[in-house]
């Protein structure tokens, strides 16, 4: 067996890499957006009514031409794991919380439809959020506001 370089190789043989598995919240979330923005002015469907479903049925809630559905159509969201085009599939996949899935996808917060760019920047904002960094601040507050109250109290 003779060893080539890999650029001869890609002359002689048809070589394609498979797709990149995203690891992680905030990967899988920036690919999200990503793929939202190649069409921002594309209106999605949303999800009717997300609170009034119960929550034992709120897993199979789906749509065609939602968010989630276009994100499943992404060979690279699916490759990684992207299960379907569910609310429950997109919760887990993309390690949403409750609140955060209801803001993104929910017909009450977004109307019938939202665009691609909507939906992407909102993505974006999650995908950034550092949930620790609020607790930080939240004890640094509070630490800071214990001497005020105790001249106040004392």
């Amino acid at each position: 067996m003779e060893h080539q370089p890999l650029r001869h190789l890609r002359d002689i043989a048809d070589v394609e890499p498979g797709p990149v598995l995203l690891e992680g919240r905030r990967a899988r979330l920036e690919r999200w957006a990503e793929i939202l923005e190649r069409e921002p002015a594309r209106l999605f469907a949303t999800l009717e009514e997300i609170e009034f479903v119960p929550r034992r049925m709120r897993a199979a809630i789906r749509a065609d031409n939602s968010p989630i559905a276009y994100a499943y159509a992404d060979p690279v969201l699916r490759a990684s794991g992207l299960a379907g085009d569910t609310f429950g599939d997109a919760r887990s996949f993309f390690e949403l919380g409750t609140g955060e899935a209801h803001h993104l996808l929910c017909s009450c917060v977004n109307g019938r439809s939202v665009t691609g760019f909507a939906t992407a920047r909102r993505l974006r904002r999650l995908a950034t959020r550092r949930p620790g960094l609020w607790l930080a601040y939240g004890c640094a507050a509070g630490l800071a506001g214990v001497p005020g109250l105790l001249y106040l109290l004392g």
